[in-house]
């Protein structure tokens, strides 16, 4: 009988060191995992912060969604290229969220690229409280939105309306004279957003 139970208390200890071991591995596996999920959480809150400013330089060495930087030295460079036209078309769109009319007071401008244009748009907030709206521009052909270059811009900044405030909103602007030649049509639409509040 006693030779029973020491194999029995053997066969405990071992079982008893068996699931030590693994209770070690576990936690030691679970601690690396931690520290894993730790670095992605850190990883992704630095891509976050960091995205706006990348995006931003991004887009204005491309051109990418209209952003250029325009300094007068740039400017006082530009000759007009007098022996082509460029026609400009214009489009808008309101987003759900943000209760305002958006138009441009022209549909189309025919220019030469180089020249300097104001065009304007208009504004008017529909609903009985302050609404601060975004304008996101695009560019079509995408070929074409390098050379679209933005000196005055309300999509520079948020725009805030009273309710039934109705607002001007110039664009000025030129079209490169380096535009490829095959180029004689480009579209800019404007999408205002419902501005985050901040």
């Amino acid at each position: 009988m006693a030779l029973v139970n020491k194999k029995d208390g053997n066969a405990d200890n071992v079982a008893n060191e068996a699931v030590g071991d693994l209770q070690q591995q576990r936690q030691k596996a679970n601690k690396k995992l931690a520290i894993k999920m730790l670095w992605l959480v850190a990883a992704s809150i630095i891509f976050a912060v960091a995205m706006v400013p990348l995006y931003n330089v991004l887009c204005t060495l491309t051109g990418l969604n209209g952003k250029t930087s325009n300094t007068a030295e740039t400017l006082a460079k530009v000759k007009v290229d007098n022996t082509r036209y460029v026609t400009v078309q214009f489009t808008s769109s309101v987003m759900s969220g943000l209760g305002w009319n958006f138009y441009p007071k022209q549909s189309s401008i025919k220019l030469h690229p180089g020249q300097i244009e104001t065009v304007i748009f208009e504004a008017k907030n529909i609903t009985s409280e302050v609404q601060s709206g975004q304008a996101i521009p695009s560019v079509t052909p995408s070929i074409a939105s390098i050379y679209l270059k933005k000196i005055e811009c309300f999509c520079f900044v948020r725009q805030s309306l009273k309710p039934g405030e109705v607002k001007e909103m110039p664009l000025r602007f030129f079209v490169s004279p380096e535009l490829p030649q095959d180029v004689k049509e480009m579209t800019l639409s404007y999408s205002f957003y419902k501005a985050v509040k901040q």
